[in-house]
């Protein structure tokens, strides 16, 4: 009898459905097997699921914590830890120097990670997301003015006003018997802060003591999808970060876009503009616009207000939680400012240049740099033509090499036995701290460094020293320890803190 094929059908239906999963499985397989074992890095430790997927990356960065993981597995190998298929941390002193000092490029495979720092969409190229090194160094030079310490202090009579701001909302929460939230303060002190230098006016937040239009709060939603979506910046583009959704003002980071958008509007509105950020600008794009087209000038701003409070807040919360977690420096630190000021040396808002001469406070605020380092994931940087050796290990051109902050920043053979500790008093040493200044590399480092970080820094030093002066503070529960979770900025919450004038 023939054998018909509706009678051969169910067993075809039962064989594929035997062998499909089958087939998968062996697919699977051999990609991971492909990924773990066919590279010139299959020697080097780490974690088994890293070597074969970028999940483990996707869970720490859920988890929370990548820095303290990243810092657990150099202490257990070594110098070299793989954490991707392709991607190695390293903690070899001579990485500073051989990666982020080096024009070393940002481009292929997973180094495309910065490409998610492009806001609203990848047409808008910053400092942050430009892969490569020379048009880094291009864009570097054309808004150098801006940030530029000199043109800084210019708006520091501004600046101060925004202090004095803060500390009138302190008093009236001092007044109504409220605790004062600094993650939530500082963020405003240094949004507003941002909107003074960048567009001459700032954006409010003081002066309503409210997250106007829940920037902050949005910013933080999308912290995880950022770090996560970074190791696939394809589906971004596709998805969230597709240059349509920005344009009808769907996409979800829109917020900072038309925050930027406002406050451009409002400067063409504003007679007493100074000769701000924007305007330098604007006076690079006027007199070269071969070199620098407007998207570059929209996307500096853009950048600006993306990352220009998290980092600062961080730090500045970093430094008051830490002291008041150890009361000895604390003590040291006030007593250097109270004497200053007895002196006669410190204005009513103390100015950055003051600050600068107090060289116990100075101690504290690197040690917070370093301690409580704002960016704790990994600076990528891909390996170029004719590969890299680095501490007698040679590696293959396009292997991903990375450098997490933390991990340099707790290297007992670096920063000394007590690096676990916050201890502000290792920089007093000229000479030690000559020797620790290199490996300091909270603003990353060469061309990538956070192009923000004297704007930063003068916003920590004059806060720092003022508060210190003006306020008491006290911890509600000095017992109970903040949170904070590092996707790519390290960022506290849950502290609340009692303040009282001095």
């Amino acid at each position: 009898m023939p054998v018909t094929l509706s009678a051969l059908l169910p067993w075809i239906r039962a064989d594929l459905r035997v062998s499909l999963p089958l087939l998968l499985l062996a697919i699977v397989t051999a990609i991971a097997l492909k990924r773990r074992y066919a590279t010139s890095i299959r020697d080097l430790p780490g974690p088994w699921l890293a070597s074969v997927s970028s999940l483990w990356q996707v869970y720490q960065l859920i988890k929370g914590h990548t820095e303290q993981e990243i810092v657990r597995l150099h202490r257990k190998h070594g110098d070299f830890v793989r954490i991707a298929d392709n991607e190695v941390s390293v903690a070899h002193p001579d990485a500073v120097r051989a990666l982020l000092h080096a024009n070393i490029p940002k481009l292929t495979g997973q180094g495309s990670w910065y490409s998610i720092f492009s806001l609203p969409d990848y047409h808008y190229v910053n400092q942050m997301s430009e892969r490569d090194p020379q048009r880094h160094i291009r864009k570097s030079r054309n808004v150098a003015s801006g940030y530029a310490l000199s043109n800084i202090i210019k708006s520091e009579p501004q600046v101060d006003a925004l202090l004095t701001l803060l500390e009138d909302q302190f008093d009236q929460l001092i007044a109504a018997g409220q605790p004062v939230e600094f993650d939530r303060w500082f963020n405003y002190f240094a949004f507003d802060v941002v909107g003074e230098v960048t567009f001459s006016s700032p954006f409010r937040f003081l002066e309503t003591g409210t997250d106007i239009r829940n920037a902050i709060a949005n910013t933080r939603a999308l912290a995880l999808y950022i770090a996560i979506m970074g190791h696939y910046v394809w589906l971004h583009n596709l998805t969230l970060g597709n240059p349509l959704l920005s344009r009808l003002g769907l996409q979800p980071s829109s917020h900072i876009f038309d925050t930027c958008l406002a406050a451009l509007d409002q400067r063409k509105k504003n007679s007493a503009v100074r000769l701000d950020m924007m305007e330098r600008w604007l006076h690079v794009r006027r007199e070269y616009p071969d070199r620098m087209d407007e998207a570059e000038v929209f996307g500096a701003a853009v950048a600006n207000i993306g990352a220009g409070a998290d980092t600062t807040s961080a730090t500045l919360q970093a430094f008051f939680y830490y002291l008041l977690r150890n009361p000895q420096y604390l003590h040291r630190v006030r007593q250097e400012v109270d004497e200053a000021h007895a002196r006669g040396e410190l204005s009513p808002v103390v100015s950055y240049a003051e600050a600068a001469k107090l060289p116990y406070l100075q101690a504290c605020i690197k040690e917070t740099y370093r301690y409580h380092a704002a960016t704790g994931t990994g600076l990528p940087r891909v390996v170029p033509e004719g590969g890299l050796t680095l501490g007698g290990r040679h590696f293959t051109e396009g292997t991903v090499l990375s450098i997490n902050p933390w991990v340099f920043h707790r290297n007992p053979a670096l920063f000394g036995a007590d690096c676990d500790e916050f201890n502000p008093e290792r920089w007093l040493d000229a000479e030690r701290a000559k020797q620790m200044d290199p490996f300091l590399i909270h603003w990353g480092g060469g061309y990538n460094q956070c192009p923000g970080r004297n704007l930063a820094h003068f916003e920590v030093a004059k806060v720092s020293a003022t508060l210190l002066r003006d306020f008491d503070i006290e911890a509600v529960d000095p017992k109970q320890p903040w949170r904070f979770e590092t996707h790519f900025t390290a960022v506290p919450y849950g502290w609340p803190c009692w303040v009282r004038r001095r």
